[in-house]
C-alpha cells in the first residue's frame, strides 16, 4: 500500500507592512530575533514529529507573513530538520512565498541552495497605480526583475495576481492577464479581491472611500479568466488556481484532498491523525508557549467521522477533479448516500452547475463561482451524516 501523503506548513508571521486587504496572521515588528525564532520553530517541529512518524513528507510550504524575509540559514535548518524527522519523498515540493522586492530577490540563490525548489511570488498586479491601491511596496518593474531572478533559480514558479479590483474593466484585466500568461510560469493563483472583516479595506468600504466590484462584473472577469488560462494550457484545477498539467501545487492539493498536514509557527493550522490543531497567533504568545510547553499549540480538537466527511466534501468540491463519494465513504465509514443530498445534486446538475457519474460528483466551471451557494443545498448536515 502506498503511504498517505504528509505535508508540512511553516508559518513566518512577520511583514514589512500590513497590506490593506490582508486578513492573514501577519505582524509588523521593529526587530526580529532570528536565532530565537529558528530555535522555536525547530522545537515546535520536533514536537509534531513525536506525534506522527513513519511517513515521508511530500511537500513543505513556507507561508506568512513574508517568509522570504527569513534568513536562508533558518530555511535551511528547518528543511534539514524536517528531512531528519520524516524523510522526503523522491519528488518533494518545497515552496516559499516571496514578495517581489529587490531585497528579497537577492536571497533567491541562497534559498534555492537551502532546498527550496518552488517559489510563489506575490506580484498582485501589473499596474503601478493598482499596486499603490493594494498597499504593495514594489513596482511592476521591480516585480518583473524579481520574477526573472526567480525563474533562473527555481524549477517551478507561481505568480499571484488580484483582479476584480474597483473599476477594473474586462478589457483591462484581459490585457493584464495576457501579459502575465506571457511570462511562462507553470502555475498562477488568480484571486478576486474580497473585502475581509477586520482589514483596512473593510473600513474604507464602510466609510465610502471606494466601492468594490459588483458580483456581476466579478463573475464576468472570472469567466474570462477561465477561458484565457485554459486557452493558454494552464486551466483551473481549483477555483482560483491554474496550472499546466502535472504542475499543480502538491501542497495545496493535500489540503483540498483532505490529506494529513502538519502546521507549525504562529497561527498555523494542522490536521493530522483525525485531529485539528491550531498554534497561538500572536508571535510573542507563540514563543512563550513553545518555551513553556515545547510546542505552540493553542487548541487541539478531535475530528469525528461526520466532521471529516463534511470537511472533505467542502474542500474536495473546490477541485476540478471533483470528489469520489465511494472513496470518501471508505475513509470515514459513512455511507455515500448520507454524504450528499442526491436529489438536490440532480436538480442542480440540470442547470449545468454539477455533473454526477455514479458516485463521482464534480462542480462544473459554470458552477464554481456559485460554489458557496451550492454547497449548503447539497451537503448534508453533520448531524444527518452521523445518523
Amino acid at each position: 500500500m502506498v503511504p498517505a501523503p504528509l505535508a508540512l506548513y511553516i508559518h513566518w508571521p512577520f511583514c514589512v507592512s500590513k497590506c490593506p486587504y490582508c486578513d492573514f496572521n501577519s505582524h509588523v515588528r521593529d526587530t526580529v530575533d532570528d536565532a530565537a525564532w529558528c530555535a522555536a520553530l525547530l522545537t515546535d517541529m520536533a514536537y509534531e514529529a513525536g506525534r506522527i512518524a513513519d511517513r515521508n513528507l511530500t511537500s513543505i510550504f513556507f507561508g506568512g507573513g513574508t517568509p522570504s524575509l527569513m534568513p536562508p540559514s533558518t530555511v535551511a535548518a528547518l528543511i534539514a530538520a524536517a528531512e531528519r524527522h520524516w524523510g522526503f519523498a523522491d519528488d518533494i515540493e518545497i515552496t516559499l512565498e516571496a514578495n517581489p522586492s529587490s531585497v528579497e530577490a537577492a536571497r533567491f540563490a541562497d534559498l534555492a541552495a537551502a532546498g527550496v525548489n518552488r517559489v510563489s511570488l506575490g506580484l498582485q498586479a501589473l499596474d503601478d497605480k493598482a499596486l499603490t491601491f493594494l498597499g504593495r511596496a514594489h513596482s511592476v518593474a521591480e516585480s518583473l526583475d524579481a520574477l526573472a531572478i526567480a525563474q533562473r533559480h527555481f524549477g517551478r514558479v507561481n505568480i499571484d495576481l488580484i483582479y476584480a479590483r474597483p473599476e477594473q474593466t474586462a478589457a483591462q484585466w484581459e490585457a493584464e492577464l495576457q501579459r502575465a500568461l506571457s511570462f511562462g510560469t507553470d502555475h498562477m493563483s488568480l484571486y478576486q479581491l474580497t473585502i475581509e472583516p477586520g482589514t483596512r479595506f473593510e473600513t474604507l468600504v464602510r466609510t465610502g472611500h471606494f466601492i468594490p466590484a459588483d458580483d456581476d462584473d466579478a463573475a464576468t472577469l472570472y469567466e474570462l479568466t477561465g477561458q484565457m488560462t485554459s486557452a493558454a494550457g494552464i486551466p483551473a484545477y481549483e477555483i482560483s488556481n491554474h496550472a499546466r498539467p502535472g504542475s499543480e501545487s502538491r501542497h495545496n492539493l493535500s489540503y483540498w484532498r483532505y490529506d494529513d498536514y502538519i502546521g507549525i509557527g504562529p497561527g498555523a493550522h494542522g490536521r493530522r491523525l483525525n485531529a485539528a490543531t491550531q498554534r497561538h497567533k500572536k508571535p510573542e504568545n507563540f514563543l512563550s508557549a513553545v518555551e513553556r510547553n515545547i510546542h505552540g499549540i493553542s487548541s487541539e480538537e478531535h475530528l469525528d467521522a461526520a466532521t471529516r466527511a463534511t470537511e472533505s466534501l467542502l474542500m474536495g468540491l473546490r477541485l476540478a477533479e471533483g470528489i469520489d463519494l465511494g472513496r470518501l465513504s471508505q475513509k470515514t465509514g459513512i455511507p455515500a448516500a448520507a454524504l450528499l443530498d442526491m436529489d438536490a445534486v440532480d436538480k442542480i446538475a440540470q442547470l449545468g452547475l454539477i455533473t454526477r457519474e455514479d458516485n463521482h460528483v464534480t462542480v462544473t466551471p459554470q458552477g464554481m463561482p456559485l460554489l458557496d451557494a451550492i454547497l449548503p443545498q447539497i451537503v448534508k448536515l453533520e448531524a444527518d451524516a452521523a445518523a
